[in-house]
C-alpha cells in the first residue's frame, strides 16, 4: 500500500507539473499539439485512476465486510452517478439512434440529390461553356470580318476620295478650258458676224452700182425705150407708223428697267454700301452716262453709215431715210460691251462718286448693259427720246417728277435724283424720282460720304472727250447738250 502512494504522489507532482507546462505553452502552441496534452493528461488521469481503484480495492480486502460501505454509498456511488448520469435509458438512447439514422438517411438522401443536381448543372455549366466558346469564336470572327470590312472602306474611301478630288480638279480644268474657249470664240463669233456684214454691204454696194450703171446706161442711150431703175426707199410714213410701235415698247422697257434691274443693281451695290442715299446716285449717275455713251455711239454708227451710203445713193432726199432703215435693221453693230467699259471708266473719273475707291461698278453692268441697248434703240426713233435735264438744288417740278417715300413735301428743293424722267422733244414720257429734304445739298462744297470737296472737276471723261471731238464735225442738238452738261 505504501508503495502505491508513494507511486501516487510522485506520479500527482508529475501531474502538475504537465498542467503548468501546458498552461505556459498553450497559447503557443497548435491545435493538435493542445490535442495531444490533453489525451495525454487523460491517460495520465487515467493510470492514476486505475491505481486508486486499486487501492480502493486492497482497503476493501483489508478490512471488514461492513467496513468502508457507508463510503462507498455516500461519497463514490453519488460520484459515480453523477458521472454517469447524463447517459440515457436504452429505449431513449435507441430512439435517438433511429432519429439520428433517419436524419442521416435524410441527409444522405438530400446529399444524393444535391449531388445528381449539382452534376446535371454541371452538365448545363459545360454546355453553356461551350456555347459560349462557340458564341466567342464567332465574335472574334466577326471582328476579324468587320476589321477586314473597315480596312477595306477606309482604303476604298481614300480612293474615292482622291478620285473625287481628281475628278473636281478635272473638272476645274475642264471649265477653266471651256472659259478660255468661249473667250477665244468671241471675237471669232464677232469676227464672223462683221464679215457676214461686211460681204452684205460689198453685196449691196455692187447692186447698188449696177443698178447706177444701168441707169446711166439708160440715160446715154435714147434708143432704149425702157425707164431708169431708181434706188428703193422705205416711205417715211412706214418708218413713222413702225417708230411709233416701237416707241410704246421702249417706254415700257424703260419703266421695267426701273422695277427689275435698278433694283438688282441696289442690292449689289448695298453688299458694299450702306448709305442708301449714295447707292441711289450712283444707279442714277450710271443711267445718265449709259444714255450719253448710247447716244455718241449711235452718232458715230451714223456717220459711218453715211459716209458708206453717201457715194452709192442716187439722192440725197431719202438719205436719211435709208440711214434710218440700215440702222434699225442693224442695231447689233452697236458694239455694248464697250459701250459700257466707257460708262464705268466715266463713273470712275466723276467728282461726285470717284472718292467711293472700295466698289467696283462693274458689279452693276447688267443694268448698264441693258440701259445702252434702250437708249440706242430710242436714238433710231422718228423723234429721238432722251432724259430730261437733272441738277441737284434744282426746283422741284411735279409734272417731271414724283418724290420719294421719304422726301419731305414741304421742300421744294431736290437734294438728289433716284430715277431721270425720259422726255420726247418738251413732252414727258416717263416721270423719274426725286428726294426732297432738307439738308446741305450733295453737290455742295463738301461731300459726306468722302469728306473731301465735290465741285466739278474741269477734267472730261472719255465719253465727253468724244463728244467734244464729235461737236467740231457736227452741232449737236439743244436736248443732248444739256445732257452731256449733266
Amino acid at each position: 500500500m505504501a508503495q502505491a502512494l508513494n507511486f501516487l504522489l510522485n506520479n500527482s507532482c508529475g501531474l502538475q507539473d504537465k498542467l503548468q507546462s501546458w498552461l505556459l505553452e498553450y497559447n503557443m502552441i497548435s491545435c493538435d499539439e493542445n490535442m495531444n496534452r490533453c489525451c495525454e493528461t487523460i491517460e495520465f488521469t487515467a493510470k492514476i485512476q486505475g491505481e486508486l481503484f486499486s487501492i480502493l480495492n486492497s482497503i476493501a480486502a483489508e478490512g471488514k465486510h461492513t467496513d468502508g460501505v457507508s463510503a462507498i454509498k455516500t461519497r463514490l456511488l453519488p460520484c459515480l452517478g453523477n458521472c454517469f448520469s447524463t447517459l440515457r435509458s436504452p429505449v431513449a438512447s435507441i430512439d435517438a439512434t433511429s432519429s439520428l439514422s433517419q436524419e442521416l438517411a435524410e441527409k444522405d438522401r438530400k446529399i444524393l440529390e444535391l449531388a445528381s443536381c449539382n452534376k446535371w448543372l454541371e452538365s448545363q455549366l459545360c454546355a453553356t461553356q461551350r456555347q459560349l466558346d462557340l458564341v466567342k469564336a464567332e465574335l472574334n470572327d466577326a471582328h476579324r470580318d468587320l476589321d477586314k470590312a473597315k480596312s477595306k472602306t477606309v482604303t476604298t474611301m481614300l480612293a474615292s476620295e482622291d478620285e473625287l478630288l481628281k475628278l473636281k480638279e478635272d473638272l476645274r480644268f475642264a471649265h477653266s478650258q471651256i472659259d478660255l474657249y468661249k473667250n477665244k470664240q468671241v471675237p471669232y463669233h464677232d469676227y464672223d458676224r462683221q464679215a457676214s456684214m461686211l460681204r452684205n454691204e460689198v453685196s449691196y454696194l455692187n447692186k447698188n452700182r449696177l443698178m447706177r450703171n444701168s441707169t446711166i446706161n439708160a440715160l446715154s442711150s435714147p434708143r432704149r425705150s425702157s425707164s431708169p431703175l431708181r434706188f428703193e426707199v422705205v416711205p417715211r410714213a412706214q418708218l413713222t407708223s413702225s417708230s411709233s410701235s416701237r416707241l410704246l415698247r421702249v417706254v415700257s422697257r424703260f419703266n421695267d428697267l426701273y422695277a427689275a434691274e435698278r433694283k438688282e443693281a441696289e442690292s449689289q451695290l448695298q453688299n458694299y454700301i450702306s448709305n442708301s442715299d449714295t447707292v441711289q446716285r450712283i444707279i442714277f449717275i450710271a443711267v445718265v452716262e449709259s444714255f450719253k455713251t448710247a447716244k455718241l455711239a449711235y452718232r458715230l454708227l451714223k456717220l459711218r453709215t453715211r459716209k458708206s451710203l453717201a457715194a452709192i445713193h442716187p439722192g440725197q432726199e431719202n438719205l436719211e431715210d435709208t440711214i434710218l432703215e440700215y440702222i434699225v435693221k442693224n442695231q447689233d453693230l452697236h458694239d455694248v460691251q464697250s459701250s459700257a467699259d466707257d460708262v464705268v471708266s466715266a463713273m470712275k473719273l466723276n467728282p461726285s462718286i470717284a472718292c467711293i475707291s472700295k466698289v467696283n461698278f462693274d458689279i452693276i453692268r447688267p443694268l448698264i448693259i441693258e440701259t445702252c441697248k434702250l437708249a440706242f434703240t430710242m436714238q433710231t426713233l422718228d423723234s429721238p427720246l432722251d432724259l430730261a435735264f437733272a441738277s441737284d438744288g434744282e426746283h422741284f417740278i411735279g409734272d417731271k417728277y414724283r418724290r420719294s417715300r421719304d422726301s419731305d413735301v414741304s421742300v421744294q428743293r431736290v437734294s438728289y435724283h433716284i430715277w431721270p424722267a425720259l422726255m420726247q422733244g418738251s413732252t414727258v414720257r416717263t416721270k423719274g424720282e426725286a428726294v426732297t429734304k432738307q439738308e446741305p445739298l450733295w453737290s455742295g462744297s463738301i461731300d459726306r460720304n468722302c469728306g473731301v470737296s465735290n465741285m466739278r472737276s474741269r477734267s472730261l471723261s472719255p465719253t465727253q472727250n468724244r463728244s467734244l471731238m464729235f461737236q467740231d464735225r457736227r452741232s449737236l442738238s439743244p436736248g443732248a447738250l444739256s445732257a452731256s452738261c449733266l
